[in-house]
């Protein structure tokens, strides 16, 4: 542990005794703690860990007061799980805050998260299960100087895992609800918000040198400045978001060090209603990877997020292969509609139905030549390809998949849904081709007593390309309100002929969750909002415990 996190530990532990002592903090916090007993299995291809046990433990603590808030982690990943890049091995308390708010003003200073609209040109977030926490270090500030206004100025340097990159990120947002000002807007339910952000990356460019060749290095910006504008209208049910983001030039290991700016635009509109709610999305975004280090890869150091405009699947086969946003460039689309047909009617029953048709398509950009190449065709040091900016490429991901959730009598209810799914594999992952699924899924809940309810997965993947076909099952005992008996089981039924079972018993009491389970893993990757990280196969004991106060 550094003297820095050592003197953070005992600040915060002064804060607690005083604030206790006399009764005018509050404390609260969450520890979260997840172990894997690994065993080799040459069947299914387990890596060889030294250590008994592998574990991501994390303890959180904030301490709350009238004007005064603080808080900070400790972390213990010395042997993390595995499919976690290197880096994040090590313990400490890699984040701290004090946080001052008096009225409309609020001082941040020590380690923060932040958003900037949609994320475009800034977001930094925690998402255990990937990896990643780049939050930044420095100062924020946020100000309401009247009702309808919000500004928000930070500066700090992004966490990489145990240490700091060098690049200085510094930016400023500000968020004007004009229906604040325009009373008949909100005397008639229609709200309109005007935002507008800069974010600028100051980086040393000797820090990271990259040679053309063995002589010639390319000269590389020291600072790359990103903007956004965006519009938000609602009335009533309805709601539309457009939103434009520009970097300048930024030459990283993500766009081969070419010259050429980024991008991004999206429309966004849904509507909804009781029984009914429709969503519609597009989005074009070209060479909009930001990094707080331009030579750096894998899921960290990012500045900035770029949403995948696909549905998070939550069962196992329809999120066996899961899209990742290419920040190079794409066109995605997506459409989502959900319908309730009412209680009474032909299709609604005696209790309803709920319909939800999903469909996501995305394209790639289509490159029409290296502007000003060094040599030949190569990018290195140019000003990029020509994109017209209509124009699409070749098909990067596409699922369309329909929904039925039905209660059929008191105690059963039923969902079955239909996903046809194109995955280019080559494009997200460098090999594999286009893959093709149709998916079935019957996932159907039957409550025996007051406290017992059973529930049951039955899922089939056809699939041309990869591994083959897939099937999978599970059962799902819950006693109320503490205990949760689950087994599983995914069946290659092509290729490999492997299973990839599971047995789990969880119990809560309170704020306390326990779970402990047995079983195999299978090689995949773990999305959430399209980024992804590759999880290796595993197979050993597991065990699993959260704790909220």
């Amino acid at each position: 542990m550094s003297r820095l996190a050592q003197r953070t530990c005992l600040s915060l532990l002064m804060l607690i005794t005083a604030g206790l002592a006399w009764g005018q903090v509050t404390l609260s916090g969450s520890i979260q703690s997840d172990v894997l007993i690994p065993q080799d299995d040459e069947t299914i291809g387990t890596e060889h860990y030294s250590e008994w046990a592998r574990t991501n433990t994390y303890v959180d603590l904030k301490l709350g007061s009238k004007y005064v808030d603080a808080g900070g982690r400790f972390e213990f990943l010395k042997y993390p799980l595995p499919g976690y890049e290197s880096d994040i091995e090590g313990w400490g308390v890699p984040l701290f805050y004090v946080k001052g708010h008096y009225k409309n003003v609020e001082l941040t200073v020590g380690d923060y998260y932040e958003q900037f609209g949609s994320g475009f040109i800034l977001r930094t977030y925690e998402e255990r299960s990937l990896g990643i926490d780049n939050a930044l270090r420095g100062a924020k500030l946020h100000y309401r100087p009247v009702e309808g206004i919000r500004l928000t100025a930070l500066t700090g340097k992004q966490r990489r895992y145990w240490h700091h990159n060098k690049a200085l990120v510094s930016g400023v947002d500000v968020e004007v609800g004009l229906d604040q000002f325009i009373k008949p807007m909100a005397a008639h339910d229609t709200h309109l918000t005007l935002g507008a952000s800069w974010v600028n990356k100051h980086e040393d460019a000797d820090d990271d040198a990259i040679f053309v060749d063995a002589i010639h290095k390319l000269k590389l910006p020291q600072y790359v400045n990103a903007w956004d504008a965006r519009l938000n209208l609602s009335h009533k049910g309805f709601n539309l978001l457009a939103e434009y983001a520009h970097k300048s030039q930024d030459p990283s290991f993500d766009n081969g060090y070419h010259y050429g700016d980024g991008n991004a635009l999206m429309l966004s509109a849904s509507y909804s209603q009781k029984g009914m709610s429709v969503l519609l999305q597009a989005k074009r975004s070209e060479n909009m990877s930001f990094r707080s280090r331009r030579n750096m890869t894998g899921t960290s150091s990012f500045i900035n997020h770029l949403p995948a405009f696909t549905h998070d699947q939550t069962y196992n086969l329809p999120a066996q292969y899961p899209y990742a946003t290419q920040p190079n460039g794409e066109w995605a689309f997506q459409a989502e509609m959900g319908y309730t047909f009412k209680k009474g009617t032909a299709l609604g029953g005696k209790y309803g139905t709920k319909f939800k048709f999903n469909v996501s398509h995305v394209r790639g950009l289509v490159d029409e030549g290296v502007k000003n190449p060094v040599s030949g065709d190569r990018i290195m040091g140019s000003d990029g390809y020509k994109r017209p900016f209509f124009k699409m490429g070749e098909t990067y991901y596409q699922d369309i998949d329909i929904t039925m959730d039905k209660r059929f009598t008191r105690d059963f209810s039923l969902i079955l849904m239909y996903m046809n799914q194109r995955y280019n594999m080559t494009v997200v992952e460098g090999h594999g081709g286009m893959i093709v699924s149709n998916i079935l899924v019957a996932d159907g809940k039957y409550k025996i007593s007051p406290k017992l309810t059973l529930r049951c997965e039955l899922q089939y993947q056809f699939c041309d390309g990869d591994e083959g076909d897939w099937a999978f099952g599970l059962a799902e005992l819950s006693w109320a309100p503490h205990w949760m008996f689950t087994v599983s089981d995914a069946w290659n039924c092509g290729e490999t002929k492997l299973h990839y079972y599971q047995a789990l018993v969880t119990y809560n009491l309170k704020a306390h969750r326990i779970q402990a389970g047995y079983g195999r893993t299978n090689p995949g990757f773990n999305c959430s909002g399209g980024v992804c990280r590759w999880v290796p196969a595993t197979k050993g004991f597991t065990l699993s415990y959260n704790y909220t106060f």
